[in-house]
Formats: C-alpha cells, sequence, structure tokens
C-alpha cells in the first residue's frame, strides 16, 4: 500500500510534530484509500509515524482493474504535487496503557480551526520550493500567536490548524492576529471558532465539537472569522467583541442547523 506524508514546514528529521497522512491500496478494479491526522515521533530511520485518531476510509468500485489503476496512479500524483513525500514504514496505532484506556475526561475549551484560502492554486503559482518556505513562515506565524494568546495546538492538516483556548475572547483575538501576520506572506485564510465539550482518552482529544468547528471554517470567506451560537452566548459579557448575524447554515455531516455570526472590526 503506498503511503505518503504531507511534509509542511517539517520535513523528514524533524521529530514530534503533527502532519497528515494519505493510503491507496488497489486490489482488482477496487480502490481503497485511507487518510487522516498523524503524529510523527523520531527522525532518520528511526523515524516513527502514529496515527493521532482512527483514518478516515473509503471504497470505491471503478468497475475495471484499468479504471482502478488509472484512477490510483492519478490520486498518487496528486499527492506528490501537494507537498506529500512517500513513506515506506507502517503508520502505527498507539496503544493505551492499562491504566489510561478506560479513562475517559470531559473538557470543555473554544476551538479554533485557521484554513487558507486557495492554497492549491497558490502553491501551482508559486512552485513547490517557494510554496514549501511560504508554509514554513505560515506555520512560525500561526503557533507565534497561539502562544501568545495560550492557545493549545491540537493538530495540523494539510494547510489547516486546529487550536484551542480556554476563553472565546482569546481564540477570537488569536484569530485577527493571525489574519494579520499571514497577510504580509501574501495569504488569505478563514477561521471558524466553536465552544463546546470534546473528550480526551488515552491522551487523545475526539469529540463532534472538532467536526462542527471544522464545518463553520468551510462557510467563512477569505478574511473572514465565524463563530457559532455557543460562541456567542459565552461572549455576551465581552462588549468589546461585535458580531453580527450570518444566517442559519446546515453544517455538512452535523445535525439540525446552526445559527452563525461574523467577528467584526
Amino acid at each position: 500500500m503506498p503511503k505518503f506524508l504531507r511534509v509542511g514546514l517539517h520535513q523528514s528529521n524533524v521529530s514530534g510534530y503533527t502532519s497528515k497522512a494519505w493510503c491507496v491500496r488497489r486490489v482488482g478494479s477496487v480502490v481503497l484509500l485511507k487518510w487522516g491526522a498523524v503524529e510523527v515521533q523520531g527522525a532518520g530511520k528511526s523515524r516513527k509515524v502514529y496515527w493521532t485518531h482512527l483514518p478516515q476510509e473509503k471504497t470505491i468500485r471503478c468497475r475495471t482493474a484499468q479504471r482502478a489503476q488509472d484512477y490510483t496512479r492519478s490520486a498518487i500524483a496528486r499527492r506528490r504535487s501537494h507537498d506529500y513525500e512517500p513513506l515506506s514504514g507502517a503508520i502505527g496505532v498507539r496503544r493505551n496503557s492499562a491504566n489510561g484506556g478506560a479513562e475517559l475526561k470531559q473538557a470543555l475549551a473554544t476551538i479554533l480551526i485557521v484554513d487558507i484560502v486557495g492554497s492549491t492554486a497558490k502553491a501551482a503559482k508559486l512552485g513547490d520550493a517557494r510554496w514549501t518556505k511560504v508554509m514554513g513562515l505560515y506555520y512560525a506565524a500561526v503557533r507565534k500567536e497561539l502562544k501568545t494568546c495560550r492557545g493549545k495546538e491540537v493538530v495540523t492538516t494539510g494547510d489547516g490548524v486546529l487550536a484551542t483556548f480556554k476563553s472565546p475572547a482569546a481564540g477570537i483575538s488569536c484569530a485577527a492576529a493571525i489574519q494579520k501576520a499571514v497577510r504580509t506572506l501574501g495569504l488569505e485564510i478563514r477561521v471558524g471558532l466553536h465552544a463546546g465539550e470534546y473528550s480526551i482518552s488515552g491522551g487523545e482529544m475526539v469529540g463532534l465539537a472538532f467536526h462542527i468547528g471544522t464545518r463553520i471554517a468551510a462557510k467563512a470567506r477569505a478574511g473572514e472569522v465565524l463563530v457559532s451560537s455557543a460562541v456567542k452566548d459565552l461572549l455576551a459579557a465581552q462588549s468589546q467583541i461585535r458580531l453580527s448575524d450570518h444566517g442559519s447554515h446546515q453544517l455538512k455531516g452535523v445535525p439540525a442547523r446552526w445559527r452563525l455570526y461574523r467577528v467584526e472590526g
């Protein structure tokens, strides 16, 4: 099964970062895909890659073996042109310890999702070398603002960053600071924020709140920061932050409709 690791800011000789992996396998006329966030530990020949959560999977039936082969070749070519490096070793699954495996803790946080707008077109225009450099500066700028606002990075996925904050005001302030910082790199971002509970199991963070935040970010346009009604409710006492109604939206894969608000100023 060919496997690929998203390089982003870090190269293969750097340990202790999060990224994204993608795998493909063809069985006759069927193509099996697997992808998700990973954690990289070690460097060089001792490097190990672990799924941070159970990966997503998809089965594509192509009717003929030739179509499946063509699909696989095309998919691999796209990954190689999108800053993925071939990954020869296996992607492991962390096993929970005997004491921590059954432990399930609940936590409440403001979840921030940052995503670059038009990243594919930008990468094609700049070329691999310049785009890799820009992405390095992008992640450095995001992490600087996260540290300043006391945000906690959870995972990076391609050109996106997911982080948590103890308060919605801190998350919104950080979003504005990141927007200002990355514009100097010629980049525009969209941001989504949601406040909700998530679970910590075996050291991993899981929960619907993360998915809701991601869907909210997808509704934003370039330069916009959108927040959920949960964030608005928690901001009741924060009069210096102005919000405007952005309407009711159906978030893909999320039950019911959600009212979103745009951060102004």
